[in-house]
């Protein structure tokens, strides 16, 4: 009977926390809009907007009505429960050093590559040469230089996007959420990968 009931308990128990996992999901709609955000600072090459004080700690307000269920939940695992809609955090000290490497790269140098058709965004969020033949031979090494070092950052940030927000897992959707913002705000005239990879002018 000891066994029985134990095995119930246990089973409950599983089940109950399966139930809280799942509301840990990807917050896509607020990392599409903070990407976009991170993404409007370095194309336009602005100051991203301070963050208000103590906004990152607003508690939610609480939710009338609770079931006994969600009580329980809440007694059993607080804090999955508590992330039950999470937010995305994009500014970090590493974050903005790498805003700023790249915001002063499209100003330098991609952005006039961009306009030449020269390099393009690709379907994962870095930056690739598409046409060699539009830079001068005596310029491809930095060029190809400069998109490395831009990919390098661009990787960096989606990583470190991701282990902010606690996530590792989410880097990939990070990174995919990025990748859309990219297009999305590119200038007419740029050329971007599509899902299949083949390039495409804006």
């Amino acid at each position: 009977m000891r066994k029985l009931v134990y095995f119930l308990l246990t089973s409950l128990f599983v089940a109950l926390v399966g139930c809280v996992t799942i509301n840990v999901y990807f917050p896509e709609a607020a990392a599409q809009k903070a990407a976009d955000q991170f993404i409007g600072t370095v194309l336009d090459n602005s100051k991203p907007a301070a963050k208000p004080s103590g906004s990152s700690d607003t508690p939610e307000p609480s939710k009338p009505g609770k079931q006994p269920s969600a009580m329980l939940l809440d007694l059993l695992i607080p804090a999955a429960y508590a992330a039950e809609q999470p937010d995305i955090r994009v500014q970090t000290a590493t974050s903005e050093a790498i805003r700023g490497r790249m915001q002063e790269r499209f100003r330098s140098s991609l952005g006039s590559l961009f306009d030449a058709g020269a390099v393009g965004f690709t379907k994962d969020g870095l930056v690739a040469v598409r046409d060699a033949a539009l830079v001068p031979l005596n310029q491809r090494a930095e060029v190809n230089a400069t998109v490395a070092d831009e990919n390098r950052d661009r990787n960096a940030l989606y990583r470190e996007v991701a282990n902010a927000n606690n996530h590792p897992e989410w880097e990939s959707q990070i990174r995919a959420t990025f990748a859309k913002g990219w297009v999305e705000r590119a200038k007419a005239g740029w050329y971007y990968q599509d899902a299949s990879g083949a390039w495409k002018q804006k």
